[in-house]
């Protein structure tokens, strides 16, 4: 098995989750991953939690989340010998990963133009908040921020009075994922053109870019999005609907479904306001009367085995334990098994991705654990001194 990016070599300068993301996710598809972290500290989500685990009680789950598959150095960076060092990797290295806030990367001597006159084969990957430029782009991002000021939180929640953030950091999330695959599509450019590039993307980039049905909804049709529950904008039914024992969600997307489904549950298809999709839409509270009303007679379990037999797309809402202890999940090898330094042999989540030759997440033979902060100090500096370019004449 050989991965789609083994031998390309990443610094990764960033900390807390976006950048993390991305550099994680060039690590599962095989790059070697250097994380560069401040002395004595480290990356902020080490110290987030709890849960903090291990003999001491002082390794966060957090930070375990978003740091598999790589090596950590410590340096600091406003030093000379921290200078030193990021030049020497910099010289090595295929892609150079950073979300400080705009200007700082230039404000510790590694402007763009200092990058690519030291790499000029170097892809630079860069995250902020809000944008490298425009009226607020030196703003601070964190992603509840992001998702309030990004229209998400107004579009989550049981109604437009309740604003509520999405149950994971999103668009912390969205903008790692984003920063990999332009990283990624520029590697594939350099083997055109043998020059890097900047790739840039931001928390305010990364959720506007999600909104969607919502996006073109307001553009085109000039009509604004609010929360309405766990009921969807522009199908029905499509939502969490009770039943005796609990709830079940169900997505009739199709007219053909509403039909076979109406006809199984006792409803009328063709009844005043219920048609089309667009009159169920618009009468969704009624059509939800009468589902649920349909419904109350049905436990979960034989109500979504009949929904299975009908081809509706049906399902259960599950926790995370339940979630990780489902032959699916674990059919899907979506666990992965490493052996951190601290905590011994232990279980974290994998890749999305499975290549064709390797159904274990990614495209790595083996996976590395989350780091130890300056873990591999000696090591990965022994590897520059072996490796440095030879000096100039």
């Amino acid at each position: 098995m050989s991965a789609p990016l083994e031998g390309i070599v990443v610094v990764d300068l960033t900390r807390a989750l976006s950048g993390p993301q991305a550099g994680m996710m060039l690590g599962d598809l095989g790059a070697r991953v250097i994380k560069v972290e401040a002395p004595g500290h480290g990356d902020d989500s080490r110290s987030w939690g709890p849960p903090f685990v291990g003999p001491e009680a002082d390794q966060s789950t957090y930070f375990l989340a978003a740091n598999r598959n790589k090596e950590s150095i410590t340096s600091d960076l406003k030093s000379p010998e921290g200078v030193e060092l990021l030049t020497r990797l910099v010289q090595r290295a295929d892609v150079l990963l950073e979300n400080f806030r705009p200007g700082a990367l230039d404000r510790l001597g590694f402007s763009v133009a200092r990058l690519h006159e030291l790499n000029p084969r170097l892809i630079i990957g860069s995250i902020s908040g809000f944008g490298h430029d425009g009226p607020e782009g030196g703003r601070a991002g964190y992603d509840q921020i992001a998702q309030g000021e990004a229209g998400l939180m107004s579009l989550t929640g049981p109604d437009p009075h309740n604003p509520q953030r999405v149950g994971v950091p999103i668009g912390d999330l969205l903008s790692g994922m984003n920063l990999a695959y332009g990283v990624a599509a520029a590697l594939f450019e350099r083997e055109r053109t043998g020059r890097g590039r900047v790739v840039r993307t931001s928390l305010l980039a990364s959720v506007v870019g999600v909104h969607a049905l919502h996006g073109t909804a307001y553009t085109v049709a000039d009509q604004v999005g609010r929360a309405q529950g766990n009921h969807h904008p522009a199908i029905a039914p499509y939502g969490l609907f009770a039943c005796r024992d609990g709830k079940v969600q169900v997505a009739v997307a199709a007219q053909s479904q509403w039909s076979k489904f109406a006809d199984a549950f006792g409803l009328d298809p063709q009844a005043p306001g219920m048609a089309t999709n667009g009159e169920r839409v618009r009468n969704r509270v009624a059509v939800i009367v009468a589902v649920e009303a349909a419904f109350a007679s049905w436990d979960a379990e034989p109500l979504l085995a009949r929904l299975a037999e009908l081809g509706i797309p049906a399902g259960k809402v599950r926790t995370i334990d339940e979630v990780y202890e489902w032959d699916q999940t674990v059919s899907q090898h979506l666990l992965l098994s490493v052996d951190h330094a601290v905590l011994g042999p232990i279980t974290i989540p994998g890749s999305a991705l499975r290549l064709d030759d390797n159904p274990y997440c990614g495209g790595r033979a083996e996976h590395l654990p989350p780091p130890l902060l300056g873990e591999h100090n000696e090591s990965v500096r022994a590897w520059l001194d072996d490796h440095d370019p030879p000096p100039a004449p």
